[in-house]
């Protein structure tokens, strides 16, 4: 039996779903001749607001990347629209034990490169994304994997170092997607190179297999030069491949024929950089851009006012927030990160800022996923109360700081501002510093900030992947966890979760854990978001899921 969880998600998705796609669209092209032209090809242009990270999938850890990286490479495993586990590049699966899963693989499938995908290529894909010289923030989505163990060509076992519940749901992840093999060879065989290093490839992956010292001084020496190639000439398995970049502005993809599912109707889908959102929806407007990501609450009105696009809208499995860093003066002292969760009026920034798109946060689990729980409650406003909390740790006089966002979103920035008057109340003089997207989470990464704002989506529909890379000391840093918030209660809690197979149990682990983060006010929630683009109406087909991204396979142009 499903539970309530899981049965209100699918209903929800399915919901939001029916009534921004239309399955039927792309068959009745097909079998109408007056539209017989639509589905000749086409070339798309999608507006995004940031430049891709980084073309890795075992790379940057952020949204903008992602959406590109999905329509070059799969994984084991995909969601459907109502995040149920579906095949991808293995047709079955099954659990052996409490710590061993068997998958078999898809036969027949080419990566772009031509080379073939096998049970090979996933041990190395695994073995890379763990891998201290590849150093990737994603990496504890597939950490707890101690074995790939290789049946045949078309059969492996994954076998973890304890129960892990939510591994399937991490192998939908876009960590989990699979590169070329011969790709990553050269990929380390390049690195070895630029380090100088008398180590050969095959030395290498024996040094890494036995993981001495001396493997440990090779994978620091060639760090710096991991993930050049993979960066530069990304090559996966699906439906488009990549054709160019040019940083700052554009990444091309084209169709790639011989995908081992139906090709791609486009011929190619370009991702645009325009950064200013505005001119976002003047692109779409004038028939530049086919499709525009994020164009912001206080432009739903323009969007549906116009009759020639779509505005397409989806509750995201996300959340907003302003983040401390909890090592750095003043905000090392709880009392200071809760009078400022308290100065924070969440209910008239939901009004003023968001145009009431979302609704506010309690915590960092969204509603219908499991561990969400409507009993929990933040601290009320109240700026009396911040302001006593503030005299118990010697601040009543106030202090200044900073509060970094990234330059691409005015709704952030408004939010900032909003919070920057509340503070002053209270004596604090906010800074508020806009940022290139790049240098924010460099920056934020590495611990060189004092505030921040930013948002945490969950990309695999358990709870572990919306609660676990936030706030456990082990991803302190670029994994996500930015507010450097340590806490070893909190880290033995997340631990429980992700061993606990009883959906129950987990329920009660994962409440527990939104308390104490309530608790500890690491950071300031926001508002689970909501999803905002806009599609010309000459596209057909085109499929965004709750997690923001985007399926051209079945898309198609009518003009």
């Amino acid at each position: 039996m499903k539970s309530l969880y899981h049965l209100i998600l699918i209903l929800s998705s399915a919901m939001v779903l029916a009534a921004c796609t239309d399955d039927t669209g792309v068959e009745e092209a097909a079998e109408s001749d007056g539209n017989a032209e639509e589905l000749a090809g086409g070339d798309m242009t999608v507006a995004v607001p940031s430049d891709v990270v980084s073309l890795d999938p075992h790379g940057s850890n952020d949204d903008p990347s992602e959406q590109l990286r999905d329509v070059v490479y799969e994984g084991l495993l995909t969601q459907d629209e109502n995040l149920e586990i579906t095949a991808a590049l293995a047709e079955e699966w099954e659990q052996i034990d409490d710590v061993t899963w068997e998958f078999k693989l898809r036969e027949g499938v080419e990566f772009h490169d031509g080379s073939l995908f096998n049970a090979e290529v996933v041990e190395a894909n695994i073995d890379r994304i763990q891998d201290p010289a590849v150093a990737s923030p994603r990496a504890f989505l597939l950490e707890m994997i101690e074995e790939v163990e290789i049946i045949d060509d078309y059969t492996i076992r994954l076998v973890t170092e304890e129960p892990f519940a939510p591994l399937l749901s991490n192998l939908t992840h876009g960590a989990g997607k699979m590169i070329s093999k011969e790709l990553i060879d050269e990929d380390y065989e390049n690195a070895l190179a630029e380090a100088e290093s008398e180590v050969t490839l095959e030395e290498y992956y024996e040094l890494r297999e036995a993981d001495g010292d001396e493997f440990d001084e090779v994978a620091d020496a060639i760090s710096s030069g991991t993930g050049a190639i993979v960066e530069n000439h990304p090559v996966g398995t699906n439906y488009l491949q990549f054709e160019s970049r040019n940083p700052g502005e554009n990444t091309v993809f084209t169709k790639y024929e011989a995908y081992w599912d139906d090709p791609a109707i486009l011929d190619s889908v370009t991702f645009k950089v325009v950064t200013e959102v505005g001119s976002r929806i003047a692109e779409l407007e004038t028939g530049d851009s086919e499709f525009v990501v994020n164009v912001q609450s206080n432009n739903i009105d323009r969007i549906e006012n116009n009759d020639e696009v779509t505005l397409e809208r989806r509750d995201a499995l996300s959340v907003d927030y302003i983040g401390f860093n909890n090592q750095a003066e003043p905000f090392d002292d709880i009392r200071v990160r809760q009078a400022l969760t308290m100065a924070f009026d969440s209910e008239a920034v939901l009004s003023g800022v968001y145009n009431d798109s979302g609704q506010p946060a309690v915590g960092p689990i969204p509603p219908g996923v499991l561990g969400y729980s409507d009993s929990i409650e933040r601290p009320d406003h109240d700026m009396e109360g911040a302001r006593e909390l503030l005299a118990e740790a010697g601040y009543e006089d106030g202090f200044e700081t900073t509060l970094m966002v990234n330059e691409d979103n005015p709704e952030r920035m408004d939010a900032a501002v909003f919070f920057q008057e509340s503070l002053a109340d209270l004596n604090i003089d906010l800074t508020i510093e806009q940022v290139e997207w790049g240098t924010f989470l460099d920056t934020t990464s590495n611990g060189e900030h004092e505030m921040f704002m930013l948002g945490w989506g969950n990309t695999t529909g358990d709870p572990d992947d919306g609660i676990m890379p936030m706030f456990h000391s082990d991803n302190v840093g670029a994994s996500g966890n930015r507010s450097y918030f340590q806490n070893e209660e909190m880290d033995e809690l997340l631990e429980e979760g992700s061993r606990e197979t009883d959906e129950a149990a987990r329920q009660e682990i994962y409440e527990e854990a939104t308390e104490r983060v309530v608790e500890h006010a690491p950071v300031i929630f926001v508002r689970h978001g909501e999803y905002l683009n806009a599609v010309s109406n000459d596209v057909e087909g085109l499929v965004i899921d709750n997690y923001n991204i985007f399926d051209f396979s079945g898309a198609s142009l009518n003009n």
